[in-house]
């Protein structure tokens, strides 16, 4: 089953067929897309297979031409080889050398540095005798051949054989040893010729034959390693994965999509260079090799979906005017029994649905009022309007955990209600309810919006004060007590005994900060009441006030 088909089912299953609105789109939208997405598949399928097999007889014939660029090339450096090791100056110099004849190494090494000169394609240019020891060099001091194994087994079969292929320093080019034979006047091997060729001469050659905007041509030894490339940045580690090298040569001349050294996807075609063990590759990015293809498929993608908007407008727009209110209205009762009250549906027309919707944003009003009112008594004392502890409980914690962050203080006040009892017997519970109001009155007004007052059970009640410190929280408690003695009581007068902790100094935990205010409330309390007491110090005498 092709995708757009999976595509199709998948949509048919997930929409649920049963309305008029969904028969309507689901029509629409299968009646547009099978036929155009079948045929623009087929066509996009049939265009990328005919622009493959142009792509391959490209990348084909730049990867033969530039093999064979690369063979005369190297048949050239042979050539050129052959004759140094003709030379008579060679064969000659090497046997009277061999025999220690003084003189003749130097003269040797001399001919060597002036062939060199002249062609620097050579990094080193060696004479060895047949046991392989060096008679003259080209550069002495400079890196020996590495000969390959049986070399001399090789010449006499009249092979040139060539070691691996190594780079010179780190960075350096890549370079082969190549050994020739030297024979003297009767014929007879006395010795050979190894060249150090440098390989990154022969780049220029990859180049000439690359015959698209962006194709490539690299040349990799036995093992996936970049010999020669057209990038001259190229690590002499750089090469191609083992699965990528393995399907180049199998295919032969079909093109292989696969991952560059460079992680460039592309295609590309290998040829076995002849007479080495190298592949020559020619690769040109997927990117560039399927542009216009690419640019095709856009374009059918686009007119499938101008078409599909199209034929499906007038099916769309009917949607709407059937049964957009209803799903609207649905959508809100949906959020409302979710637990979002805050849903005001728009009221559009003066029809039933219109009606409807205003009903339901009045009844999701009253729901949102009721639930407000009830998170309000849920956190709040009904009788003086202050925080109850269940809110305590909660913000205390909070509250000393960024402080702690912000390395901040927090003050705590523990205030209670002096002689209350008394004050409740004598003039009854009413009278002594209105002291707690009036008493949380002047809480409220003598401290910030940011601070927490809390009834924390009877007649004592806790203030919570960020970012205030010792000194704070007691001026805010001779502000709360000095307010409160100007305020007239029936039955009397009416003083506050106050203690003060503040936070780590006193606790670093909310049961620790409100056990050391507690204890300095009692202290002001034994100490003859009306008063504010810090947690840990001596009493504090009581104001004029």
């Amino acid at each position: 089953m092709s995708s757009w088909e999976t595509k199709a089912t998948t949509l048919l299953r997930a929409v649920r067929l049963e309305s008029i609105r969904n028969k309507i789109l689901a029509f629409a939208v299968l009646a547009t897309l099978i036929p155009s997405v079948s045929t623009a598949w087929l066509s996009y399928r049939a265009n990328r297979d005919a622009l493959s097999d142009k792509i391959t007889e490209t990348l084909r014939s730049s990867s033969g031409q530039t093999s064979r660029e690369i063979g005369l090339w190297f048949k050239e450096r042979l050539l050129d080889l052959r004759v140094f090791a003709s030379s008579y100056e060679v064969s000659e110099n090497l046997e009277r050398a061999v025999g220690r004849a003084p003189g003749a190494a130097p003269r040797l090494a001399n001919y060597l540095k002036s062939v060199r000169s002249r062609f620097t394609i050579y990094s080193q240019l060696t004479v060895i005798d047949p046991t392989g020891r060096t008679i003259a060099a080209s550069q002495p001091g400079g890196s020996a051949p590495r000969l390959p194994p049986e070399w001399e087994r090789e010449l006499h079969n009249g092979n040139h054989p060539m070691g691996d292929v190594r780079h010179e320093g780190e960075n350096g080019p890549p370079v082969i040893d190549i050994v020739v034979p030297i024979t003297n006047a009767a014929g007879r091997m006395v010795g050979a010729l190894a060249a150090t060729l440098d390989l990154g001469t022969a780049s220029a050659t990859l180049g000439r034959s690359a015959s698209a905007d962006g194709e490539r041509v690299i040349l990799l030894d036995a093992d996936g390693r970049i010999l020669l490339s057209p990038d001259t940045g190229v690590a002499a580690t750089a090469g191609l994965a083992e699965a990528s090298l393995t399907a180049l040569r199998a295919l032969g001349d079909d093109a292989v999509e696969y991952e560059s050294y460079d992680g460039l996807p592309v295609l590309g075609v290998g040829t076995t260079l002849s007479g080495a063990p190298w592949l020559l590759v020619a690769e040109l990015p997927t990117a560039t090799a399927f542009a216009r293809i690419r640019s095709q498929r856009n374009m059918t993608a686009l007119v499938i979906g101008v078409l599909l908007a199209g034929v499906g407008l007038l099916a769309y727009l009917l949607v709407l005017l059937i049964v957009r209110p209803l799903n609207r209205l649905t959508q809100g009762a949906d959020r409302v029994a979710a637990g979002d009250l805050e849903v005001d549906l728009p009221i559009t027309g003066g029809d039933e649905v219109a009606r409807l919707t205003g009903v339901f944003n009045h009844m999701v009003s009253k729901l949102r009022e009721g639930h407000s009112e009830l998170e309000r008594l849920s956190l709040t004392d009904g009788l003086t309007g202050l925080y109850n502890r269940r809110h305590l409980a909660t913000t205390i914690a909070e509250e000393l955990a960024r402080a702690r962050r912000q390395n901040r203080p927090c003050a705590l006040l523990m205030l209670d209600v002096d002689h209350f009892k008394m004050y409740n017997d004598a003039h009854g519970h009413l009278a002594g309810d209105e002291v707690l109001v009036r008493v949380a009155k002047v809480i409220r007004e003598a401290i910030r919006v940011i601070d927490r007052p809390v009834r924390y059970g009877g007649e004592e009640m806790l203030l919570l004060l960020p970012d205030t410190d010792l000194d704070g929280g007691a001026e805010v408690g001779e502000r709360i007590r000095g307010r409160l003695a100007e305020e007239f009581f029936a039955g009397g007068r009416v003083t506050v005994s106050i203690g003060v902790a503040v936070f780590p100094e006193h606790g670093e935990s909310p049961e620790a900060l409100i056990m050391s205010a507690d204890a300095a409330m009692y202290e002001a309390k034994h100490g003859g009441r009306d008063r504010v007491v810090r947690a840990g110090l001596e009493p504090a005498a009581p104001s004029a006030s």
